[in-house]
């Protein structure tokens, strides 16, 4: 009977000492929009920092990120390589932006071409880049000048202990924005993982990465939204991020009109060396890292449809495409993609 009672009480104390899940969340503003971080404490990670250390170490984190790829810093890694005006010197640079800039290289061949992390001089040219925008299209002689700095084959990356880059065009502007903020989510994710964090999701900008559940005990669930002309939102389809990172790219936010009134795109096709012009609306990728997400929505977006579902079938890519044809909008998935949404 002693033992029994002793049992009893030593339940109750061990149930009171086990700590309910709780959802931590926060927000912040970083390269240019705003993050958004939620996770589940659940007791099990004895070093788990409380949330505003938590979140003062992964600001940290995408300052380093910033430090390193914003091309909105002058002093940045990427700004100080830009700035080099000799041709085939070696810069050495972090083991982060030779990460980020090895992925672009893959995924401009993955894409046949379309991302292109050097055309830089373009995205600035047509009032896209850190210069302030003119909402003016250029002449014909501006854009062939500029169509001289760019092509992926015009930069050389260096794996050693010490990676370094190297440019043959003295006035080549490397420009990774349409990947960079997917690495920042990897970073903030990789580092929760580090610690022991299971279940969370991340945000930055519209792209993400989820792992485990929720407090509901159920994946992390994210509707894409349908593209109106008039801005608002409704949602399209929900995709469970169940170890999996998403991002979208579409022409549908951020454009300018020319004087004729006709609305360009932010993304620029470096063949055509103009902002894209066709009817895909917008892209959604589900891939295991936000960074090649984020790549390859871009890539593909200046493919338009057509092209975009050729490659993901080829490559087993999960995509999923709006497109807009008169007053109306249309989807279409590749079978990776299906593959995703019927496992979960």
């Amino acid at each position: 009977m002693k033992k029994n009672f002793l049992l009893f009480i030593s339940l109750l104390v061990l149930s009171a000492c086990e700590k309910a899940p709780e959802q931590i969340a926060f927000s912040g503003k970083t390269m240019g929009t705003t993050y958004t971080v939620k996770y589940i404490d659940n007791g099990e990670v004895n070093n788990l920092v409380s949330p505003e250390k938590m979140q003062n170490a992964l600001d940290e984190l995408l300052v380093g990120v910033n430090n390193q790829m914003s091309t909105y810093q002058q002093d940045s890694e990427i700004s100080r390589f830009n700035q080099l005006k000799q041709a085939n010197q070696a810069v050495e640079i972090s083991q982060d932006f030779a990460k980020v800039v090895q992925e672009a290289i893959r995924l401009n061949t993955v894409t046949e071409g379309a991302l292109d992390v050097t055309v830089g001089p373009l995205v600035n040219l047509w009032g896209f880049g850190p210069d302030k925008r003119l909402n003016k299209v250029p002449s014909a002689e501006q854009i062939t000048e500029r169509s001289a700095y760019i092509g992926i084959d015009k930069i050389s990356l260096s794996l050693e202990s010490k990676p370094t880059l190297t440019k043959s065009e003295p006035n080549l502007y490397l420009d990774l924005s349409s990947i960079a903020k997917g690495f920042g989510v990897d970073k903030l994710a990789e580092h929760l993982e580090n610690i022991g964090v299971s279940n969370y999701l991340v945000e930055i900008g519209g792209e993400l990465r989820g792992k485990g559940k929720n407090l509901q005990g159920v994946d992390w669930r994210i509707a894409i939204e349908q593209p109106i002309v008039e801005q608002a939102q409704s949602a399209q389809i929900t995709v469970p991020l169940h170890n999996l990172a998403m991002a979208t790219s579409g022409s549908y936010r951020n454009y300018f009109e020319d004087e004729q009134g006709n609305r360009l795109s932010h993304i620029i096709n470096p063949t055509l060396l103009r902002p894209v012009s066709h009817n895909l609306a917008s892209i959604t990728v589900l891939a295991p890292t936000t960074m090649t997400a984020d790549g390859l929505s871009t890539g593909l977006f200046v493919l338009g449809a057509e092209k975009a579902l050729e490659i993901a079938e080829r490559e087993n890519l999960a995509i999923f495409l709006i497109t807009k044809n008169g007053d109306t909008f249309e989807t279409q998935m590749s079978s990776e993609f299906k593959k995703l949404i019927n496992q979960n």
